[in-house]
């Protein structure tokens, strides 16, 4: 099926009679004959399921559904995109290990790996986006267990180069973690440049309609964890009888260790009906992304020609920085979500945004609805402004997620704030 289709087939299949919607299995629990069958599901040599923290049918399909968009070998939503990208690093880190990221990420992730992944002896060495091969091959530390990016980095739009950093990463040994929020698999599968494990804030694109927090995380199933790096994969788990996962489930090993173990143990589960609201979004994502890129494009090139705007980050501006690595990476459009800022600075950006109308401040993105934030006094709040800078962020600069308005009612509305900066 091509991804139109697997959006809405995918992961759920009715049988005769039965809801041609997905049905909400709205249960804790699930009941069995005998003492036997539940003790094959906590052998884990059955699938099945019993407890939905682990594992509910609504659930699940969507799991296939977006492993199948991504085109990984399985999938585990989460509460949180930060509870995804927790649990993707914590899956093959631990205390004393080390990993690196792009310094052009979201400022929730940034303090989760400086601050929090730190308190727990995880130590992360932050690298320029564009950083060139040998740079990033510097970076990396006996300890090193995983890289990590954003396909397109939220607040500053920086293009990740996926393949670039999955060919190092893979020099060492070590697996390439990308976040594909704002792209999601419409726009971009990172799986497909060498990427082996991809994140998602389902709350975002994939929800769309700003009703569901969540998170994912997406199993390639490419990669070698029994190359001498990841004793946890090729060791027995004495927590599940001597489980060794990748003898026991093979390409499946990171993601199935990732449900049964850290699922297991810290609870960061999606329910059932926060499941359906996400597959509900899910099924119409092929058109409003193509939507979103249409306004967005539009509203970037205007906001390029006025005299206030001192900068504009929007791929697909001639001269923008990451032209040439959208036509590889993102050849269908570059999302939603435009970075600009304003002559004048922070203060500029305060009244402009408090002159706005149609466009809502919101501490959100992705949204259906156009919406609008200045990240250096909100999500990137707790960054000083040397880490600002070194994530390209500017005091003044404006996050701007375009929606699926008529795209001259949101230009209309940037032009009267305008008048007012």
């Amino acid at each position: 099926m091509k991804l139109e289709t697997k959006c809405l087939h995918e992961g759920y299949e009715p049988k005769n009679g039965e809801s041609r919607a997905l049905p909400i299995y709205q249960s804790t629990t699930f009941k069995y004959n005998s003492t036997e069958q539940v003790a094959k599901l906590f052998d884990l040599t059955e699938s099945g399921f019993f407890y939905s923290r682990l594992a509910n049918p609504t659930v699940d399909a969507v799991e296939k559904k977006l492993a199948s968009l991504e085109g990984g070998v399985g999938a585990i939503l989460t509460s949180s995109g930060q509870a995804a990208n927790m649990l993707a690093l914590l899956n093959i880190l631990g205390s004393g290990d080390h990993f690196i990221s792009s310094a052009s990420i979201y400022g929730g992730t940034f303090n989760l790996f400086a601050v929090t992944l730190k308190k727990l002896g995880i130590e992360v060495t932050f690298i320029d986006n564009d950083a060139s091969d040998d740079e990033i091959r510097a970076a990396f530390k006996p300890n090193t267990k995983a890289v990590f990016g954003e396909t397109i980095s939220n607040p500053t739009i920086a293009i990740f180069d996926i393949e670039r950093f999955a060919k190092v990463a893979h020099e060492k040994g070590v697996p390439l973690i990308v976040d594909n929020t704002f792209a999601t698999p419409v726009l971009c599968r990172p799986i497909e440049f060498g990427a082996d494990i991809v994140t998602h804030s389902t709350t975002k694109y994939l929800d769309g309609h700003a009703l569901q927090v969540g998170g994912a995380i997406v199993d390639s199933g490419k990669f070698d964890w029994a190359n001498g790096n990841y004793p946890e994969m090729t060791e027995p788990d004495e927590s599940y009888h001597g489980v060794v996962y990748t003898k026991d489930f093979g390409a499946a090993a990171y993601i199935t260790k990732a449900r049964v173990q850290l699922m297991r143990d810290m609870g960061v589960c999606q329910s059932a009906m926060g499941a359906f609201l996400i597959n509900q979004g899910m099924e119409t994502l092929p058109i409003r992304m193509e939507r979103h890129c249409k306004n967005a494009d539009v509203v970037a090139h205007f906001l390029n020609e006025q005299d206030k705007v001192e900068a504009v980050s929007y791929p697909t501006l001639e001269g923008d920085a990451y032209a040439d690595m959208a036509k590889k990476y993102l050849p269908d459009g570059c999302s939603g979500v435009i970075a600009f800022t304003l002559k004048g600075g922070r203060e500029a950006g305060i009244r402009f945004i408090d002159s706005l109308k149609l466009i809502s401040l919101v501490v959100h993105v992705a949204d259906i609805r156009t919406c609008v934030l200045h990240p250096a006094s909100s999500t990137h709040r707790q960054m000083s402004d040397e880490q600002l800078s070194a994530a390209g962020i500017a005091p003044g600069l404006i996050r701007l997620s375009v929606g699926l308005e008529n795209v001259d009612d949101i230009i209309e509305d940037i032009k009267q704030a305008l008048e007012n900066v």
